[in-house]
């Protein structure tokens, strides 16, 4: 059960960072002082820094319940997180330098960080990565709490483009995700991740042989 409970913890801990991320972030035409002003808040590292931590919170979370997708959504985890370094630090750097010294021809250099083709395809591919490691989580798991947790990561290279009110909307569906899930693994009975009754298949190295599950009781 304390198993149980601690891993439904990084579940919980996870959504709330997705749904903090799109809430805090703050929204401009990203250009000229509006830009500057969002770029230089801090407001923008505190949001960029939620999706960062709850992206390793994500890892941690579902490696304690399955060992399936974990590698896929490991690595593009790491893929994602020096495009997240530099839209955090990089772009906050430039709207501060531009509000001191009202050179706002600065927030200009937003684009070339970016959209450079080596940054572009690391952040494309780890968020499809993200989004099978989801996926193969939920094939595992099964359940409708899975797969709304899954969606969550597949839809998130497309959240991009929409406007702000949906982005908030698509962080709080991760979250409903999260919650769901954390909810059945504190539901569950001892053996609800296929956990053998034997005391050996209750350590935390034991598997299901079938999909490769971690016991969570």
């Amino acid at each position: 059960m304390t198993e149980r409970r601690s891993t439904a913890g990084l579940f919980v801990i996870t959504g709330i960072l997705f749904a903090t991320y799109p809430v805090l972030r703050p929204y401009s035409s990203e250009a000229g002082p509006a830009g500057a002003a969002a770029f230089g808040s801090p407001l923008w590292v505190a949001a960029h820094v939620c999706a960062m931590v709850g992206f390793i919170t994500l890892v941690l979370a579902i490696r304690r319940v399955t060992d399936s997708g974990t590698v896929v959504l490991g690595i593009g985890v790491g893929l994602v997180l020096p495009y997240y370094g530099a839209e955090t630090f990089a772009l906050h750097e430039l709207g501060a330098e531009a509000q001191r010294t009202g050179a706002f021809g600065l927030v200009d250099l937003a684009e070339p960080i970016r959209y450079a083709p080596a940054a572009m395809v690391m952040f494309g591919a780890g968020l499809i990565s993200i989004a099978v490691g989801a996926v193969l989580f939920a094939r595992v798991l099964g359940g409708w709490q899975a797969w709304v947790l899954a969606a969550g990561f597949v839809l998130f290279l497309p959240q991009f483009f929409a406007p702000p009110w949906l982005r908030i909307a698509h962080g709080l569906l991760i979250l409903v995700g999260c919650l769901a899930v954390a909810a059945r693994l504190v539901r569950a009975p001892a053996d609800a991740e296929h956990a053998p009754a034997d005391a050996a298949a209750r350590s935390t190295d034991a598997r299901d042989p079938r999909t490769g599950a971690r016991p969570v009781g």
